[in-house]
């Protein structure tokens, strides 16, 4: 391998980094000028700078800050200020429960009140029958095993149908007992 080939080789792997921004906190600051404040003999602020990595400019600051009153406390945390619950977004959360619950009621009610209307044990129940003709014979029989037979041995608002057997016998009865033109 030549020396060109090394030195692409080199340069391929090496990798730049980014440079970022360095944030020092309060007590940072603090313990560098208490030390920065210590040093008496010449040289010793040079060497504690270039120790920590910093620069005269940073002393500076500082001790401005300091001079301030900027260094005093915790340091400051970052983010958003965290604010107190609103009690009347539990109330807002309590009450939208609540329509919601009373929606849910109301929209069961209607679809009772739709498989009520369409039940064929409520559709004689509308109306009564017009006295039996010839044509009509047949609907108004239906009609009336509706509204009589299929009412035998329930109560008010059940939706279910009468069994087969019973159906068939009370439709026998039924039109055998119902006048004839």
């Amino acid at each position: 391998m030549s020396a060109a080939e090394k030195a692409l080789a080199a340069a391929e792997a090496e990798v730049v980094a980014k440079a970022t921004r360095r944030h020092f906190t309060r007590e940072y600051k603090r313990k560098i000028l208490r030390e920065g404040e210590g040093c008496k003999t010449p040289g010793a602020v040079g060497a504690l700078l270039r120790r920590e990595g910093l620069y005269s400019s940073h002393l500076t600051t500082w001790r401005a800050a300091r001079d301030r009153g900027e260094l005093v406390g915790a340091s400051k945390k970052h983010g958003p200020i965290p604010h107190a619950p609103d009690p009347r977004d539990k109330k807002i959360a309590e009450l939208t429960r609540e329509a919601a619950r009373w929606r849910r009621r109301a929209e069961r009610a209607g679809a009772l009140v739709e498989v009520q209307t369409n039940s064929p044990c409520s559709w004689g129940r509308r109306s009564k029958p017009s006295t039996p003709d010839r044509e009509g014979h047949r609907a108004w029989a239906a009609a009336w095993h509706r509204a009589h037979v299929c009412r035998v041995g329930r109560g008010p608002g059940d939706l279910l149908p009468a069994t087969p057997a019973t159906t068939r016998a009370a439709t026998t009865t039924a039109l055998t007992a119902s006048p004839q033109s």
